[in-house]
């Protein structure tokens, strides 16, 4: 019976957990990328197959890219965006050279994803990621003084937002700011809130039906390529589910999805089935996805998220949230064994334990959290794998 292939991310070189800590969790594959390498350059056979011996003499293989970024020309379709689509489809030949076959990446604009809180804390003093709202209107209306922020909320909801403001310290409301603007790519840097709205200005006249359309002109293009090469890309949905900083967003519903595989129909053009991230909105029936669209589900984020209200999420234990886990999995062994594959998986996120903290990890990344995802997720899987074998 075919079963998942159990992987982790890795950053890097640069990555305080190296490649040995991850080989002990037991995982035989690797998600990684060439973070050094600018977004929109091509990626070259030789930085390629530098990183996969690299993988492969710590006994592993690199077997999901993620991810190969979308440079913000083509999501606006302006500037070079031609070239940088010229530049793409030569990197999924190369990759395609090198033998790796799935290719991970995102449409979300500026932010890769959002969280107002990267330690929240659980009644175990474990630590976890999670998004409040008020906090972020906060941010959004009073910190970065978004022009016509206030248009995107109710009186009552910045009313809200300003009574939690006020009881932050300096020191709180910078840590809100830099929270909110870790998804940013190379957000290690310090922004300043004229940066900010500087980006934002770039997407003031583009709405989510032309953010899709620029969408599926890309996919138009590359996903051919990826097909005829026997290469998957699969797309990581919105994080989290709705827009923020009037950004358009345009991978956050199960319509979403109908929208654009049905604009370019076929195959290579998948998903990023991230439980978390869709998880996040609860109009989403992630069972029904499976059933929808399983042959077009290339790679596995497997996440839970539990909802507090409805200006909550955070993040919660891989087993234990509002998404069940139990019929996700599954609905995955079910479609895996009916598609003859074993999809690779990796156990997003996880919970800072005490042992690590202080240590310099990437939020939701700490080994710890991410080894007791996994062995939950393994558990789970081959006790419903004997169930159905069984039957």
């Amino acid at each position: 019976m075919k079963q998942m292939q159990q992987t982790m991310r890795w950053y890097g070189p640069n990555d305080t957990i190296s490649l040995k800590d991850i080989k002990q969790c037991g995982v035989t594959g690797i998600v990684t990328a060439l973070h050094q390498i600018p977004v929109g350059d091509i990626w070259t056979v030789e930085d390629i197959k530098k990183r996969q011996q690299i993988i492969r003499d710590a006994g592993m293989e690199w077997v999901v890219i993620e991810s190969l970024p979308v440079h913000e020309d083509i999501k606006r379709a302006s500037g070079n965006f031609k070239k940088y689509i010229e530049n793409y489809k030569i990197s999924i030949q190369n990759i395609s050279t090198c033998g790796l076959k799935v290719i991970t990446y995102n449409f979300m604009p500026i932010l890769d994803w959002v969280r107002t809180d990267h330690a929240f804390e659980n009644p175990d003093s474990t630590k976890a990621l999670l998004y409040n709202k008020e906090a972020f209107i906060y941010f959004d209306v009073f910190l970065l003084n978004r022009p016509n922020a206030k248009n995107d909320f109710t009186e009552k909801e910045i009313e809200d937002a300003l009574i939690l403001g006020n009881k932050l310290s300096e020191t709180e409301k910078n840590k809100l700011f830099k929270n909110v603007l870790l998804g940013l790519p190379g957000s290690k840097e310090d922004f300043t809130a004229e940066k900010i709205l500087s980006l934002l200005d770039d997407y003031k006249n583009i709405d989510d039906s032309q953010l899709r359309a620029n969408l599926i002109y890309f996919l138009s293009e590359v996903a051919p390529i990826a097909q005829e090469l026997g290469v998957k890309l699969a797309i990581h949905p919105d994080d989290p589910p709705f827009s923020v900083l009037g950004l358009p967003r345009i991978l956050c519903t199960e319509n979403d999805i109908k929208k654009i595989f049905n604009a370019v129909p076929i195959n290579a053009n998948g998903l990023c089935y991230c439980t978390g991230s869709l998880g996040a909105n609860p109009t989403n029936n992630l069972e029904k996805i499976i059933d929808e669209w399983g042959d077009r589900i290339h790679f596995l984020h497997l996440r839970n998220v539990k909802r507090e209200n409805e200006s909550v999420f955070r993040e919660s234990e891989h087993l234990n949230g509002d998404n069940p886990m139990e019929s996700i999995v599954e609905k995955l062994i079910i479609l895996m064994n009916q598609r003859n594959i074993s999809l690779p998986m990796r156990p997003d996120h996880g919970f800072l334990h005490s042992l690590e903290e202080g240590k310099e990890q990437y939020p939701g990344y700490s080994l710890i959290g991410r080894l007791k995802g996994l062995a939950e997720l393994r558990g789970l899987e081959k006790g419903i794998a004997f169930k159905l074998k069984n039957l």
